[in-house]
Parts: structure tokens; C-alpha cells; sequence
């Protein structure tokens, strides 16, 4: 093993490039979200630059959460490039260390890295986002949808059935719709009406719906003051369909996942989302090994421009089949381990092989 004064000087490194990726990718993403708030905003009467600067500050977190993996990359493939171009390396390969030795620490600092992301930064970034849409709900419609589509859906099961509901607009944080249309089915999933209501409210155990129209297959349509649909649905639950999974911290998203299991809806998203964060630590550390694996090449060799263009290429390369794993797990397709932890292992491995094929042959 190396000493401990060089390993925390090579974590210090590390550590400190990674630090300085991060901050100026922090910084750029805040100056282009605030523009384009700006713009978005430009047309809602009552709001200031300093509002929308603290607006966009409360998104930034999030954003900045999701390019974390490139921040190791780019933070590994700086810190190695700098020392192999000050001759460190091969003074530390002279001294008998070797390339696994010397990328140790760094494979600890992002695996720490990884653990204080998911445990202390994601519940964090997480309430300022759920603080953001919130404030964009109100300016914009439901999540800020640059649309303009502000119209809700909601499926849900309860002992008369399950329904699906769906709404123009919501306030309340989901609990008062308007324009609301429900379809409703049976415990055998069979079609039994449909229901148009002015608006509709949502009361322990039962939505109230008022100026109710009434369509059902081969009897005439009738109209109603007011319509009770039975729902074991709470306020919370409904303000889930509002609410992206990147709002809800790390720590709530098992006791998510079950509540929404238990009322009958999809928690998909909820279980993906957990399972990506869990896997977070390991796909830092295949960033690192991703990194040491094309730029660990002596500036003597020549080819350095061609090396660092391929270490970039292969994070973005991994960066999308994680989104496309992803979404193949989000549709169902694919289970959410295996959807979570099948890029960062994939790569965790091509990262060891490329090592151990340019260091022992």
C-alpha cells in the first residue's frame, strides 16, 4: 500500500480539481437556468430579477446533482493529466508503485463523494426543488410546464373500483381540481361511466364533485348537483402527481414508494429513482477508473489530445445508456436494479479492463 502522506496528497488533488469542476458547473448552470427563467418570465406580471434569481438558485441543486457523474470525470482526468504531465507519475512508478496504488485514493474519494451525494446533498437539493416547483406551479402551471399544459392525472383504486381522473387545472396541491373527467372501472377492469364535473374536492375517503354529468355505456346520459367517488387517496398522495421524483429526498422514498403502492398507483418511478441513488457511489468510482483508463498515458507517447477526447466520449457514452437503461426501467421493461446498477457496473468493469490490458499487459 502507499504511504499515508501521499495518498492525502493525491486525495487533496483530487479532491480539489473535482471541487473546482463542480463549482464552475454549478456556476454556468445557474447563469444559463436564471436567462431562461427570465425569459419564461417575462410575461407573468409581479415578478423581479432578484425573485427569479432565487428561483433559479433553488433548481440549480438538482440540475447540478444530475452532472455530478461528470464532475468526477472530468476532476479525474484533470488531476491525472496534471500529474503525468509533472513527471509525478513516473517518479511514483519509479518508486514501485503501481497504477492500482495510484488511483486508490482517488476511487475513495469518489466512492465518499457518491455516499455524501445520496445521504446529505440529495435531501437537500431535493426540498429546494420541491420549494422551486411549488413557486413554478404558481407562475407557470403544474411543475412549470413551458407549455402551458397545466392538467392533471391521477389513477387510483379503491373498493368501488378503480378510476382514472383527470383534471384541467389543480390547486391546493392536488386536493381542488377543475374540469375534472373520471372513468370509472370495475374490480374486473371493466368500463362503467364517465364523469364531467365542474370541479371536484377531495374529502376524507371520498372526492366530491359538483355540476356532474353522467355517461354510461347503453343508458342515457344524466346530470347530478353532486357526485361522492370513493378514493383512499390523501392529500399527499394526490400532490405526488404533481411532484417530479427528483423532489423527493433519499430518505423518503421507500415510505413514498409503499404509500403509493398501497393506493393503487404506479411507484415505479419512485423505486427507479432509489435504486439509481444507491447505485450513485459505484458509477463515480467507474468515472474514476473510466478516467484513469485514458489519461495515465506518459505526454512522451504523444496521443494525449486523442486520449482525453476518448475519456470524454466514453462518459457520454455511458451517461446516455444510463438515461436509456433508465428509461427502459421507468417503462417497466426492465426491472429498477437492474435498470440502476446495470451501467455502473457495466462500466465499472470496462474501466478495470482497460487497466489491467494497458498496465499488465
Amino acid at each position: 500500500m502507499i504511504g499515508l502522506t501521499l495518498a492525502r496528497y493525491l486525495s487533496e488533488r483530487f479532491l480539489r480539481m473535482v471541487l473546482a469542476v463542480f463549482s464552475t458547473i454549478f456556476g454556468l448552470t445557474y447563469l444559463v437556468d436564471f436567462v431562461e427563467m427570465l425569459r419564461r418570465a417575462s410575461d407573468v406580471p409581479g415578478t423581479s430579477a432578484g425573485f427569479i434569481a432565487f428561483l433559479s438558485f433553488l433548481r440549480t441543486p438538482s440540475v447540478s446533482e444530475q452532472v455530478l457523474p461528470f464532475c468526477i470525470l472530468f476532476g479525474a482526468m484533470a488531476a491525472f493529466l496534471n500529474l503525468t504531465r509533472k513527471l509525478e507519475l513516473v517518479v511514483a512508478r519509479a518508486a514501485g508503485i503501481s497504477v492500482w496504488q495510484f488511483i486508490t485514493p482517488a476511487v475513495i474519494i469518489a466512492a465518499l463523494i457518491g455516499i455524501v451525494s445520496v445521504t446529505l446533498y440529495n435531501p437537500i437539493s431535493a426540498e429546494l426543488k420541491q420549494r422551486a416547483d411549488g413557486i413554478e406551479a404558481r407562475l407557470f402551471g403544474i411543475a412549470g410546464r413551458p407549455d402551458g399544459d397545466t392538467s392533471l392525472w391521477i389513477r387510483q383504486k379503491s373498493v368501488d373500483g378503480q378510476a382514472i381522473i383527470r383534471a384541467e387545472k389543480s390547486s391546493d396541491g392536488g386536493a381542488a381540481l377543475t374540469s375534472v373527467t373520471a372513468f370509472l372501472y370495475d374490480s374486473d377492469g371493466r368500463f362503467e361511466e364517465r364523469v364531467d364535473a365542474a370541479a371536484a374536492r377531495l374529502l376524507p375517503g371520498v372526492w366530491e364533485m359538483q355540476a356532474v354529468h353522467i355517461t354510461a355505456p347503453g343508458e342515457p346520459a344524466r346530470m347530478a348537483g353532486v357526485y361522492l367517488l370513493a378514493t383512499n387517496l390523501t392529500a399527499d398522495q394526490v400532490a405526488q402527481n404533481v411532484l417530479n421524483p427528483d423532489s423527493v429526498s433519499f430518505w423518503d422514498l421507500p415510505q413514498m414508494r409503499e404509500r403509493t403502492e398501497m393506493a393503487g398507483l404506479d411507484a415505479t418511478a419512485y423505486r427507479l429513482q432509489f435504486q439509481i441513488l444507491l447505485a450513485r457511489p459505484l458509477l463515480l468510482v467507474a468515472m474514476v477508473l473510466i478516467a484513469a483508463a485514458f489519461s495515465l498515458r506518459f505526454f512522451r507517447f504523444g496521443g494525449i489530445a486523442k486520449m482525453v477526447c476518448g475519456g470524454v466520449a466514453a462518459g457520454f457514452v455511458l451517461y446516455v445508456a444510463t438515461k436509456f437503461v433508465g428509461d427502459l426501467g421507468g417503462a417497466g421493461i426492465l426491472s429498477a436494479p437492474i435498470a440502476a446498477w446495470s451501467p455502473a457496473v457495466v462500466a465499472s468493469m470496462l474501466g478495470t479492463l482497460a487497466l489491467l490490458h494497458q498496465e499488465d499487459g
